[in-house]
């Protein structure tokens, strides 16, 4: 991490699509609020196969990327280093950029869920459900390593993705156990659920919420609530949201890029859901 100051820093989001992404709201909130003036963030559209120039073509002001998908494996090979973190689901969300042009990747979404939950009280759970099994379940596997004492059943569409789930759980020291998606209703009765899933996917589940749920993360935030979301709510558990993901896993970005912490939660989370509110308007 940084311990000084450089001048006319540049930072962005990279991946495709790209328009939708909220983490220019965010870091700009930040910088703002830190008195970083002189510090830029953007977003550029860039599909994995034109990764490798982009990363080339940086000159010596940039000071981090933020990645979503399709990139988040795609530059692994790219970078000079990569975080214990980042390398336990094989995913970098996070480029810093030292001042010789160093590049080093890192996983701000395993610490962000984890922050996420422990704002909502959620420490520790005897078992969790996850929804889902692409790159964002392999993170939540990840943060349920740290906090779950119990089993972990995946409900996927697939036996290849159940194997995969398995294998990561094996690799993570997670004790993950696989259910067909048919079955995803099953899933609510855990004391935590991690929903994984595209906008869409879990709104058949909705209706098949119990009376006094566990705890919900859905790492969607547009369109929010989702109608799994609202109907957990509507029964009194408590929910954990995409925005709340985002916003934790921002802050850890902000500190590592700028060198200067704490990052203004607060701040950042106000400036998203400002942004959220706009839209939907």
């Amino acid at each position: 991490m940084r311990t000084t100051s450089i001048t006319g820093r540049r930072a962005a989001v990279l991946g495709s699509p790209i328009a939708h992404s909220l983490s220019p709201v965010l870091h700009r909130a930040a910088y703002a609020e830190l008195g970083l003036t002189d510090w830029s963030y953007d977003r550029f559209e860039v599909a994995e196969a034109q990764l490798p120039a982009f990363l080339a073509g940086l000159d010596p002001s940039w000071a981090g990327l933020s990645l979503t998908m399709p990139l988040k494996r795609a530059v692994i090979p790219l970078l000079d280093a990569v975080s214990g973190t980042a390398a336990s689901v094989e995913a970098v969300n996070t480029v810093v950029i030292d001042g010789d042009g160093r590049r080093t990747g890192d996983n701000t979404d395993i610490p962000g869920m984890l922050a996420a939950l422990r704002e909502r009280g959620v420490t520790a759970v005897e078992s969790a459900a996850v929804l889902g099994a692409g790159a964002t379940a392999s993170s939540a596997l990840a943060a349920l390593s740290q906090l779950c004492t119990g089993p972990v059943t995946a409900y996927v569409r697939s036996e290849a993705r159940a194997a995969e789930m398995r294998g990561w759980g094996e690799r993570l020291g997670v004790d993950v156990r696989t259910a067909d998606w048919s079955e995803a209703a099953d899933a609510l009765t855990a004391p935590l659920v991690i929903a994984t899933t595209p906008a869409g996917a879990t709104d058949e589940l909705a209706p098949r919420v119990p009376g006094r749920p566990g705890t919900l993360f859905d790492v969607l935030y547009d369109p929010w609530p989702t109608a799994l979301a609202a109907a957990w709510s509507a029964q009194g558990g408590p929910v954990v949201g995409g925005l709340d993901l985002l916003v934790h896993q921002a802050v850890l970005q902000v500190e590592l890029m700028t060198g200067r912490a704490p990052a203004p939660l607060a701040v950042m989370r106000k400036a998203g859901e400002q942004a959220l509110g706009a839209h939907r308007s």
